[in-house]
């Protein structure tokens, strides 16, 4: 595959047709800039999005967003929607982290009122938020409480005291997938989760105490209550042992299972079964089960971000309210026009977001007006961007990036930079680290990834979404 095989449709969104491979069942695109076309040729993404293209019953195109690079499977950064009568689930289009994504947490403080209590706040929030790899709570809960959790995911934790009726309403999905079925997931997974509901987890997550630095588009700032100056947090975290687990178990059983179903692929980490099928219907409720727990985990790591914040700011602190909490990795049945016509689609978006336009019966009654808030972090130290879904993006099936994207493997990196030099990089920038490993620092440099500003531009240019707000990093909480 050359640059010459790709057709320029515009500035910000490139093709493959259908002709390029006789396997492919619809065109492979990509949004990215020629410069990003350019430099995806080091990995074996564009291979990826053109092997997506070839899966049954996918429908328009197998899509990439601008922080696109090599995963499992599907690339991350890719989207495709399946027809649901002839089309396939697979667990490489979701990825091993169900549900990772954000949940953003707003203030009435500007930094001025919080500059003063910034350190002591990032240490009470490390303190009362576990991170790391495996890192878990003191308490295991019962596997009857997991079950609970699993089918009902963030509401559960709100009927039991850790949270608001409104971080329900302002979450994807209401914090909850229906199909669930705890007992799709196997005994080792759920044994994995017992003690991590509330934890941060390694790798990219994070939980960072940010000022909103810029607003692009005041109308929209205002219907999600945002001012320039103003303290928010984010938390970048996903299902974390529990949904990796259910990813292996299920990987395994449509590799098996897919002679049945007389489905031949380009590559077996595409792994899958016909939605429809025993396999397929019981990946989808074990994956919902993984994308309630990560609702949870994030619910619950609000409640104890709560607590830190009343622990050092006083019981009488006004209080954190969730702006708004979207996934990353997921499967969804959701209604899209193809051709002329409404229909029931499953839509894998793995390494990408959400962003229903104005008006999507789907989005939180009070930012329905304007649409749907998309939250995409940047890397560690780097900006964050708020963004609002537009009508533009039903071509992309109304999805959108979710990150800046990898451009080195951990490995390189950690040979590139040492945890300490970034440490070191950050706070002369003013920027507070807390993190228990500089191994995980080194992982997670800047350097490892794409400029933020470069992958926000095409989504914004490409009218997948719109800018709203910038925000800036003052303290980073880092998993191991």
């Amino acid at each position: 595959m050359e640059k010459k095989d790709f057709k320029k449709i515009n500035n910000y969104l490139w093709e493959i047709p259908k002709s390029f491979r006789a396997d492919m069942q619809v065109p492979a695109r990509a949004y990215v800039t020629e410069k990003m076309l350019e430099e995806s040729f080091k990995d074996r993404s564009l291979e990826q999005l053109v092997n997506v293209a070839a899966l049954p019953g996918i429908l328009k195109y197998s899509m990439a967003m601008p922080d696109m690079h090599e995963g499992y499977g599907f690339p991350i950064g890719g989207v495709a929607a399946m027809d649901m009568k002839e089309g396939v689930i697979s667990p490489g289009g979701v990825g091993y982290d169900i549900n990772c994504g954000m949940r953003l947490l707003k203030s009435d403080y500007s930094e001025k009122d919080i500059k003063p209590y910034l350190d002591k706040l990032a240490t009470e929030i490390q303190k009362e938020v576990p991170s790391g790899l495996g890192r878990g709570r003191q308490i295991k809960i019962s596997l009857e409480q997991i079950d609970r959790i699993l089918e009902n995911g963030a509401r559960y934790l709100v009927e039991k005291g850790y949270g608001e009726k409104e971080d329900i309403e302002n979450c994807e999905a209401g914090g909850r997938l229906e199909r669930a079925e705890a007992f799709a997931v196997s005994p080792r997974a759920k044994n994995r989760g017992r003690d991590q509901v509330g934890t941060l987890g390694s790798g990219n997550h994070f939980l960072e105490i940010q000022k909103v630095g810029e607003i692009f588009d005041e109308k929209v700032a205002e219907v999600f209550g945002l001012f320039k100056d103003q303290i928010v947090i984010m938390i970048h975290t996903g299902s974390r042992g529990l949904g990796h687990q259910i990813a292996t178990d299920y990987i395994r059983i449509m590799m098996q299972a897919m002679a049945k179903y007389r489905i031949r692929l380009p590559d077996r980490e595409l792994a899958a079964c016909p939605i429809n099928s025993p396999e397929g219907k019981k990946y989808f409720a074990a994956m919902a089960c993984g994308a309630n727990y990560a609702w949870a985990n994030r619910q619950m790591i609000a409640h104890y971000v709560r607590k830190a914040w009343k622990n050092v700011l006083g019981e009488k602190a006004s209080p954190l309210v969730t702006l708004y909490d979207v996934a990353h990795n997921i499967a969804k049945i959701e209604k899209h026009k193809v051709g002329d016509k409404e229909i029931e689609v499953c839509v894998h978006r793995k390494g990408a977001t959400r962003a229903f336009p104005p008006g999507h019966p789907e989005i939180p009654e009070k930012y329905r007006e304007v649409g749907q808030p998309v939250l995409i972090p940047g890397s560690m130290g780097t900006a964050s961007y708020i963004l609002v879904g537009t009508q533009e993006g039903q071509e992309a099936f109304f999805s959108t990036c979710h990150g800046s994207g990898r451009t080195m493997s951990r490995h390189q990196a950690v040979r590139t930079i040492s945890g300490q030099e970034v440490v070191n990089n950050l706070r002369e920038k003013g920027i507070l680290v807390k993190c228990r490993a500089m191994r995980g620092i080194a992982e997670e440099a800047p350097l490892a990834y794409k400029n933020i500003e470069d992958v926000i531009e095409v989504v914004h240019q490409a009218g997948l979404s719109k800018k709203v707000a910038k925000l800036l990093p003052l303290a980073v909480i880092k998993g191991e």
